[in-house]
Order: structure tokens, then sequence, then C-alpha cells
């Protein structure tokens, strides 16, 4: 069974924002809301999303700011921006920052959807092919595809929980990779067993790892692990 599609929607208009989640999750994407333009940001690094759908009048922090944030370090992921206005300059500034769409409001729910199937089949090879073959991580080689780990002459089979967590670690190398993204990622939950599962899962990917002294699972107290690579 694939997993559903995950749609990142900040709204402060409580009723719109509730009815539209609503219609998402009817059919079949997995929605979060944010409600303040301040928390959006923060919310957006918890998780992984394949669209963000961005109100451009916002409290604390404009649409518009949120979606110049995301595209830093996403810079192919969909954006869609709704705003009640439809002035020239909006729309522009929209698109310069890179919108797959601008929609104004009010508009018919089931363009919408149609609107959001089209972007996501339009940007699925890309998608695809920012997936590199393989990571070098110091001395060793990661292929994800294939789940193995090599140093020199030596190649280990991983696992598909500890590729997926090595994956992760690896895209956010240098960076920290928060524990509660990983959690949802790969184990769909971040409650207290997969908690413990996923520490399990580092612990082993540390020992995999130990040959390299130049490569390090840092344990960031609070946010999650962070993979160094002197």
């Amino acid at each position: 069974m694939n997993k559903p599609i995950k749609i990142f929607l900040v709204e402060d208009d409580l009723n719109f924002g509730a009815i539209l989640r609503s219609y998402l999750e009817l059919n079949d994407y997995e929605v979060t809301w944010v409600d303040d333009g301040a928390k959006a940001i923060a919310a957006f690094r918890a998780d992984v999303f394949q669209l963000c759908i961005l109100d451009v009048m916002l409290p604390n922090t404009d649409g518009f700011t949120i979606g110049r944030s995301i595209r830093q370090t996403h810079p192919v992921i969909p954006l869609i921006f709704l705003t009640a206005k439809s002035l020239k300059d909006d729309i522009l500034e929209g698109f310069r920052i890179g919108a797959d769409d601008y929609i104004t409001k009010p508009f018919d729910s089931e363009v919408l959807l149609f609107k959001i199937k089209a972007i996501l089949k339009r940007h699925e090879p890309m998608r695809q092919s920012e997936q590199p073959r393989e990571y070098l991580i110091g001395k060793y080689i990661f292929n994800p595809f294939l789940r193995t780990l090599s140093f020199e002459s030596e190649m280990r089979k991983l696992s598909p929980k500890e590729t997926e967590l090595l994956k992760l670690l690896c895209q956010a190398m240098n960076d920290v990779l928060p524990r509660e993204m990983a959690l949802k990622t790969i184990w769909g939950d971040d409650n207290y067993f997969t908690t413990r599962s996923m520490d399990v899962f580092i612990t082993k990917l540390r020992k995999y790892l130990v040959a390299d002294s130049d490569v390090e699972i840092e344990n960031i107290h609070g946010s999650g692990y962070r993979l160094i690579v002197k």
C-alpha cells in the first residue's frame, strides 16, 4: 500500500482551514495544518511533505516569507499560494518565489484538487531524479537503492529501516535531522516505542560506521541526530 501524499497547509482562517483540510483528507491526502505563520517553518521541518499550500495574508509571518524559507532547503517542492487579493504585483511575487500556482479566493475545491494532482504528476520525475544513486560518507559508500554500505573491500547489506534512516541522515549531512521527522517518515508515528526503536537503529548505524574516525552520528539533545563527516 502506498503512503499517502503529505500536504503542508498554512491558513489562518480557522473555518476555511478546517474545511479545506477535511476536503483534502477525504480525497486521501494527509494534511498538516498550521494557522499561524510564525509556527510554519518549525512545523514544516518536523516532517516530510510532497506539496505546500500557503495563504499569503497570515499573522506574524506572511506566506511569501514562508515560501522563500522553504525554497532555500527544498528547491523543487511544489508551492501553491492562496490569497483573497488578485493584485498583479502579488501574483508576480508568488511566481518569482517559484510558485507552481496562485489561486484567488474564493475558489472551487474540485478545481484545486485537479490542480494538486496535475502539479504532483508534473513533479514526480523531479522527485525521483533528485535522489542520488550513492552517498559518500567519509570513506564509506552508501547505496540506498541496493541497500549496501561499503568500506574498502567490505560490503554490508542494510535492512530497509536502516537504509531509510541512513538516507535521511545523509540528506541532512552535517545538519540536524529532527527526531520527529525521522520517526514519522520511517515509522509513521513518534510515540515512546518507535522512539526507542529508532535509538536502537542509530546504535547499529554507529557500529557500521566505526571504521572511519572522521564519521560520527551525534545525538543533539531534544532535537535529533547529526551525521558529521569531518
